[in-house]
């Protein structure tokens, strides 16, 4: 299982509707037949790329896979079905799929005579797709919320200019995490002021091949001269501030992740609605004494309405050219849900 986990987070994945999963078969003794794992919507499912690869040496194998076997067809065949026909004789799983319409493989699998077994490291399997497994349980994409700030909360100064408050290395980072989405998002005002392109670029400053959605949120019109408009990826302008319709339209499109860069105001509009799960926040040793802050106004005038979120991960980024200083990047999750009209928002920690 540590090898199904290893080659389902391998870097040729392209986030989308789809998980990552890693599938290892193994011959009676324990030794490795093939392996093989998905690398997005339309590409073979993990169990077929190892089923090609080991041919008739399937027959009578183990099947280790870090996600259930999917019992439906949709873009590909089902799964249990391909697993079945190889002559596989066991199934084990870490992840059960959550799913509805493709759960129920261990069912179909045992039904068939394949023994199938589940739970073993499910949790690392459940990190390793996070976003996934809540998008397809709760009817709409994961929200992680991305800023960079000063150390006194600004992310501007009192003129207006933001760049650069973070260090190179840290937009480096930036950028890998938004290779990890399939949606990066701004709001209108963002795009006039800041005039972003909002690609994923490699450690060298050259675009990846597969860039995320481009999706801008506000009603005001903007014009086709901006970089976000370029055909460096495709864009998507929701004429709305409602943070809910603009979730509801990106699930429909089968968007899973999304990757919340807007400026004060989009931020706090998706905080108050509660749809903010992760705040990815990249923090330089400066002060700014004034300027614009990170977010805007949350509605909060007591601590007894504060948000709190549950710290997951502190890394030191470390300069990587002399001029730079080293950024602090913080991690932090929750569930942050509308409470009542008097206490409006509370945290749920995980």
């Amino acid at each position: 299982m540590t090898r199904a986990l290893s080659v389902a987070s391998s870097p040729d994945f392209r986030p989308g509707p789809n998980p990552r999963v890693g599938c290892v078969l193994l011959d009676p003794e324990g030794a490795t037949v093939s392996e093989g794992w998905h690398r997005g919507a339309g590409t073979p499912h993990a169990e077929a790329d190892a089923l090609s690869k080991a041919g008739a040496s399937a027959r009578g194998a183990t099947a280790v896979v870090t996600l259930e076997p999917c019992d439906h067809s949709g873009r590909t065949g089902p799964c249990t079905r391909a697993l079945i026909d190889a002559g596989v004789s066991r199934v084990v799983f870490a992840q059960s799929d959550p799913n509805p319409q493709a759960s129920k493989g261990a069912q179909a699998l045992r039904a068939a005579g394949v023994d199938a077994v589940g739970g073993h490291r499910s949790a690392e399997a459940a990190e390793l797709n996070r976003a996934w497994s809540f998008a397809v349980t709760h009817g709409r994409p994961y929200v992680t919320w991305k800023y960079a700030a000063t150390l006194d909360g600004r992310s501007a100064a009192v003129d207006g200019t933001s760049a650069w408050i973070t260090s190179r290395a840290a937009r480096s980072d930036t950028h890998r995490l938004r290779g990890e989405c399939d949606v990066i998002m701004v709001g209108t005002n963002t795009v006039v002021v800041d005039d972003p392109q909002l690609t994923v670029r490699d450690s060298d400053g050259r675009a990846v091949a597969h860039q995320p959605l481009r999706v801008i949120v506000g009603e005001r019109p903007l014009s086709g001269s901006h970089r976000i408009f370029d055909d460096a990826a495709d864009t998507l302008h929701l004429q709305t501030r409602d943070p809910a319709r603009v979730l509801e339209e990106l699930h429909r499109l089968e968007r899973r992740h999304v990757f919340l860069e807007g400026g004060p105001t989009v931020a706090a509009a998706f905080l108050r609605a509660g749809v903010v799960d992760e705040i990815v926040a990249y923090l330089a040793p400066a002060l700014l004494g004034a300027g614009r802050f990170a977010i805007g106004p949350l509605g909060i005038e007591s601590m007894t309405d504060i948000l709190r979120f549950t710290m997951t991960d502190v890394t030191v980024i470390p300069p990587t050219i002399p001029t730079d200083e080293a950024n602090i990047r913080v991690t932090m999750r929750g569930s942050v849900q509308q409470h009542n009209e008097e206490g409006p928002y509370i945290c749920s920690p995980e």
